[in-house]
């Protein structure tokens, strides 16, 4: 009798999700369990969850991202009634936990891994974000909202990769501007400042949708960019690499060589060609060929414009040691 009054009152719910406000999107993060432990176990259908999570989700594991710290879990107890994606504009939105549903709206989107999306509402997390049909619209984090088009190519890809043409870019103006350029990728085409104006032939809106079409295509198809360099108008046939940092990753064009690091800049994983120089997990980055280097923004400026990397200088437990990399 307890599950049929579950089940009648997770209908009602359904049904009438999107006459009440947000009264009914509150009560289904409730019954659904979708906080736990200061972590978000959100039903995206009647067995499965996404977890957003900085530790290690107590269930099956099916798929895991760790540029967002995303996992898809199997969930054994089952939730008739998931969280569904709308995909057309919403009237409105609120960031919403168990207890409280805060209305607001997107201030900025989500440009690729290393920007979230920004919301009007400063709350603690952590919270959805749905439409007053409680269709989720985005996950609200400590770094800001990862947007629904992520958590759809999530859980519908089988491969936890992204794709990379080796740029990363910013909203300047009403236009898309080139702010960093991966020394380490073939043939790559761009330069530092670069203004891209189509992919695909459709003209580029802004930098969200463009790193989103890069992000989502598949390794090694073939696309075609236009770009404004200075007074002229060049067209590049690009083909889609393997992304290897960015969001909750380092992001400072190493990655792609085998050596990734934390905000601080101490060694959080290496490959073998570093592990040959002598270098451990926990070695901090002091300077780049006689360069202080203070932080990942830093050390990606230094490698874009050098590129050359061959002496560097770590300290471990107060000693400091230079490696010379072939």
């Amino acid at each position: 009798m307890f599950r049929l009054f579950i089940a009648l009152h997770l209908l009602f719910l359904n049904l009438y999700a999107c006459k009440g406000g947000y009264t009914t999107c509150i009560d289904k993060v409730k019954d659904s369990n979708t906080i736990q432990n200061n972590s978000l176990f959100i039903p995206v259908h009647a067995n499965k969850r996404i977890v957003y999570t900085q530790g290690i989700p107590n269930y099956k594991m099916l798929k895991y991202d760790p540029f967002l710290s995303l996992y898809l879990v199997e969930d054994k107890k089952s939730f008739p009634y998931p969280f569904e994606f709308n995909m057309h504009l919403q009237l409105g939105s609120a960031a919403l936990n168990a207890v409280d549903a805060n209305e607001g709206k997107f201030i900025s989107h989500q440009i690729g891994l290393n920007h979230f999306a920004k919301y009007s509402e400063g709350i603690k997390t952590p919270f959805i974000i749905t439409s007053s049909c409680c269709s989720l619209e985005g996950l609200y984090t400590s770094r800001g909202v990862i947007e629904k088009e992520y958590l759809q190519h999530f859980i519908h890809t089988k491969s936890n990769e992204y794709g990379d043409i080796g740029v990363r870019v910013r909203d300047e103006k009403n236009l898309v501007i080139v702010n960093a350029v991966d020394p380490f990728m073939q043939n790559n085409p761009f330069y530092l400042n670069d203004c891209i104006i189509e992919y695909d032939g459709k003209k580029v809106l802004n930098a969200a949708q463009l790193m989103r079409s890069i992000l989502f295509s598949k390794i090694n198809t073939p696309h075609q960019i236009k770009v404004k360099r200075s007074d002229k108008f060049l067209t590049f046939k690009v083909f889609i690499k393997k992304r290897y940092g960015g969001g909750y990753l380092s992001d400072t064009f190493f990655e792609s060589q085998g050596l990734y690091f934390d905000k601080d800049l101490h060694i959080v994983k290496l490959s073998n060609k570093f592990l040959k120089v002598g270098l451990k997990n926990g070695d901090k980055l002091l300077q780049v060929n006689d360069v202080n280097i203070k932080n990942q923004t830093q050390l990606r400026n230094y490698l874009q414009n050098k590129k050359d990397y061959s002496r560097m200088l770590f300290e471990r437990n107060s000693f400091q040691f230079f490696v010379k990399i072939k």
